[in-house]
């Protein structure tokens, strides 16, 4: 069962990155540890991201602009309901990161109890 809600969880955050930045990620994984959902995301910059990253400025803007844009989505309440409502749990904290260099990205999403075994 873990596996197929890992599948569905990686498939609501590609629905949510779709949605909010117009593309999502060619291949997404996710991992439930815990109380911990961990996703990793190759395949996420635009084709004007990669663009950019060609000078350290361009690079730093899209890191920052991306880390920062992500993790406003993730406040949205009806962004939220849909993680909650999936997992049977609340969001308590999320952080999320990008390595611009390989295009990968990852975001930890901590809820208020075990997902482990849903």
């Amino acid at each position: 069962m873990t596996k197929n809600m890992e599948h569905q969880f990686s498939m609501l955050v590609r629905e949510v990155r779709k949605e909010y930045v117009g593309n999502g990620p060619k291949e997404i994984t996710t991992k439930f540890i815990g109380s911990w959902a961990i996703s990793e995301m190759k395949g996420n910059l635009t084709n004007v991201e990669k663009f950019m990253i060609h000078s350290e400025q361009g690079t730093q803007m899209v890191h920052e602009t991306r880390t920062r844009f992500v993790k406003e989505i993730y406040k949205k309440p009806e962004v939220l309901l849909k993680f909650e409502t999936l997992m049977g749990a609340k969001v308590l904290r999320l952080f999320s990161d990008i390595n611009i260099e390989e295009d990968i990205a990852m975001t930890v999403f901590v809820f208020d109890q075990s997902i482990e075994e849903k």
